[in-house]
């Protein structure tokens, strides 16, 4: 994993190949289950980083614009209940959700307000990076900045996208399962497991 951090320094290797390695490197060392994911959610202190929930496509229509769903890739009617199911099964696990921050991609905020509500925000680190690359290590910094930086006692929720989480942990997540992750005191985080719904 070394070589591969400085191959990509040197840009000598696409992105996308970088983070399917990455991912495969993920697959190699699986994670905790579920139920050990719940229990930390329980706990708090914790974050829970969420893949907005199921929306078919890949990427946006050529003429996407933020402001208007309309012209973006949105949850479908599956996605629409997946995401109730998540906010569902929050609630009936007493997980304590205290913020709610979502890329403003309406697929991920659509999710974040079905399953948590008005507690759910846009934040601009949490937006897409699939069609612009080159915004891939700022925005991955201000995110792990945001997920290093909770000391609450509560959960943190994020909803993001596949190519935010694959360059923050290394793992291609499903749409809709959630990756749950713990500060560390110092520096850095801990990927405690993984839950789908």
């Amino acid at each position: 994993m070394r070589q591969l951090g400085r191959m990509m320094e040197r840009r000598s290797m696409p992105l996308a190949v970088a983070l399917i390695i990455i991912a495969m490197a993920g697959w190699m060392h699986p994670v905790q289950a579920s139920e050990e994911a719940w229990q930390a959610l329980r706990q708090g202190g914790t974050v829970a980083l969420f893949r907005h929930a199921r929306a078919p496509g890949t990427g946006d229509p050529a003429n996407f614009q933020l402001d208007d769903c309309s012209t973006q890739r949105n949850l479908s009617e599956e996605g629409r209940q997946q995401a109730q199911r998540i906010g569902d099964a929050f609630r009936s696990r007493q997980v304590p959700v205290e913020r709610v921050l979502s890329s403003r991609w309406c697929r991920a905020l659509d999710t974040a307000r079905l399953a948590f509500g008005a507690l759910a925000q846009p934040a601009p680190p949490l937006d897409s990076f699939f069609s612009g690359r080159e915004q891939e290590p700022s925005q991955t910094a201000a995110a792990r900045r945001i997920i290093e930086g909770w000391d609450s006692t509560g959960v943190l929720v994020l909803v993001t996208h596949q190519v935010n989480i694959t360059a923050l942990t290394g793992v291609f997540p499903s749409e809709g399962e959630a990756l749950v992750l713990r500060p560390r005191a110092s520096s850095g985080f801990d990927v405690i497991g993984r839950i789908k719904f």
